[in-house]
């Protein structure tokens, strides 16, 4: 009952009928008539080289994803929702993503990882490596990894940095760094005995030793750090949290010694402290928040814990220190646990987040020079529908029944997860429950303790030097290769005029505008 008042309270205050200015077809025609007009102002091309890049992942964020966190957007400003812009909706270049595995129709975060940062399609749970590794695999792994667009860019002098809000050597950030056969290996405790026999390492020991020197790195993941047992700083009660790793070593301490002893170098555990950090005197940051995965934003303690917009904006700072440039990936990466949890409200939570960090990147960089491109690693099986009224609550329900129980329905609902529920024999009746709490998991056709991802393509969103070379449907490899064309970094430079400093914002060369200029003639 009360959730079925909240939601006939927010039909009230947002208005259940649209606009009046609606109504007219020149409202319509204008809107269509400026579109068009920005439409064929893209006509110049940017055609600089990017300076820097920054790429915003969405773990899990989907089309369905993205449409309902736009309605929540404008909701959460007391609008009707459809109507908003987020700030991915305003790039000028869309692409849709192609996002299976080598071996997996329905993809996971470890081989799309692979895909979208080192520029090749690779196994299902295996990062860093080609698809000649077998997951589980060590012994299959020598002489098959390959390298990611955060080294290439590393090595052409730019700074680097990984922000995530899951634990920093989880499937998204571990394929810009790490080698493994299995994303699982995140310390030495988690893998099998043989494996460490081979030789292989475990991932939180590859962060500090494969790219010893990434200027920033956030998120969580303290206790694959620490020697097994050691009690967490934050947690001291909680055995849950204790340090994992079975060699005894304290990666923090490793971190530390790897820097150059002219350089500064932090380390933080908490809001507090990064926040009091003066970046013109940082040139290192490792900022672990959490033992684990960061919290939701939804249950954030907002004076501990950073939020992801607060993290996206000390990195730049840090980075942009750089002449020559900067990469950052940038990973919302509780959007897809949200969801496998079939908590819709926690996961768009999480997605309008990540928006406000683009926007606030975006106010940080200029396009001239900088090159954004926004996308998801893959889907889910997240849907709303139902026939609902312009304006009605995100989380709120449908207007109808069910034509077999004529029990009502909420407009989010997922195609399988832990959402299933009979109560008496038949679906429980929402009505009886508050489907707008942040923890309600959303109805779902087939039981499963966790929902599953889908095989969907996703989308590609992009601006900035070269933005238009990601355009139609794509495979999710070709990402990487757009980006180092882009910023003249990687195995492809000889597009890049000889001598040119790399990251200027200088033009590419000739042959590429006369290209441009072409096809723009043979369109016109």
């Amino acid at each position: 009952m009360k959730a079925l008042l909240l939601v006939l309270l927010t039909e009230l205050c947002l208005g259940s009928l649209f606009p009046e200015k609606e109504k007219s077809p020149q409202y319509w025609r204008d809107q269509a008539q400026q579109t068009l007009r920005n439409a064929l102002k893209l006509q110049k091309l940017n055609t600089n080289v990017a300076k820097n890049i920054i790429m915003f992942l969405g773990d899990g964020m989907g089309i369905s994803t993205v449409t309902a966190a736009r309605i929540l957007k404008g909701q959460l400003q007391h609008m009707q929702g459809e109507e908003t812009m987020l700030e991915m909706d305003r790039f000028p270049y869309v692409a849709l993503s192609k996002t299976y595995n080598t071996d997996a129709q329905v993809p996971d975060s470890a081989g799309t990882a692979t895909a979208y940062l080192c520029g090749v399609k690779a196994n299902e749970g295996t990062v860093g490596v080609s698809a000649a590794v077998t997951r589980d695999q060590c012994n299959t792994t020598a002489g098959n990894e390959v390298t990611s667009i955060l080294k290439w860019s590393k090595e052409a002098g730019k700074s680097v940095g990984i922000v995530t809000t899951t634990r920093v050597n989880h499937a998204t950030p571990s394929a810009a760094y790490a080698h493994s056969a299995n994303r699982d290996w995140y310390s030495d405790n988690e893998m099998p005995p043989e494996a460490i026999q081979q030789g292989c390492k475990d991932i939180a020991q590859q962060l500090f030793e494969n790219i010893p020197n990434i200027e920033v790195i956030m998120g969580g993941g303290r206790k694959y750090m620490f020697p097994k047992n050691t009690t967490d700083v934050e947690y001291q009660t909680e055995d849950k949290y204790r340090g994992t790793r079975l060699d005894g070593k304290t990666l923090i301490s490793v971190w530390k010694e790897k820097k150059p002893k002219d350089k500064s170098a932090h380390y933080v555990w908490n809001r507090q402290d990064l926040m009091a950090l003066n970046l013109d005197k940082v040139d290192f940051l490792l900022g672990l928040f959490e033992p684990v995965d960061l919290m939701y934003e939804l249950d954030r303690n907002n004076q501990t814990d950073p939020s992801l917009t607060e993290m996206v904006e000390v990195a730049i700072k840090i980075l942009q220190k750089n002449p020559k440039g900067f990469f950052l990936l940038v990973e919302g990466g509780r959007i897809d646990h949200g969801h496998h949890e079939g908590k819709a409200k926690q996961a768009l939570h999480e997605t309008v987040e990540m928006d406000r960090a683009i926007g606030l990147a975006g106010r940080l960089t200029t396009e001239n020079n900088t090159l954004t491109v926004v996308t998801a690693d893959h889907s889910h099986v997240f849907t709303f529908g139902g026939y609902t009224q312009r304006g009605n609550s995100i989380f709120g329900l449908a207007p109808m029944q069910s034509d077999v129980d004529k029990k009502p329905f909420t407009s989010i609902l997922y195609g399988n997860g832990p959402g299933y529920k009979l109560i008496g024999g038949g679906r429980e009746n929402v009505s009886t429950v508050d489907f707008a709490d942040a923890n309600y998991q959303a109805q779902s056709a087939v039981p499963l303790r966790q929902e599953t991802h889908g095989g969907e393509d996703v989308a590609v969103f992009a601006k900035g030097p070269m933005a238009h070379l990601l355009h139609g449907v794509h495979e999710q490899n070709y990402i990487p290769h757009v980006m180092a064309y882009a910023a003249c970094v990687g195995p492809n430079t000889n597009h890049c005029r000889s001598g040119a400093p790399r990251g200027t914002g200088v033009a590419l060369p000739l042959l590429s505008t006369f290209a441009s200029l072409f096809i723009l003639l043979c369109l016109f």
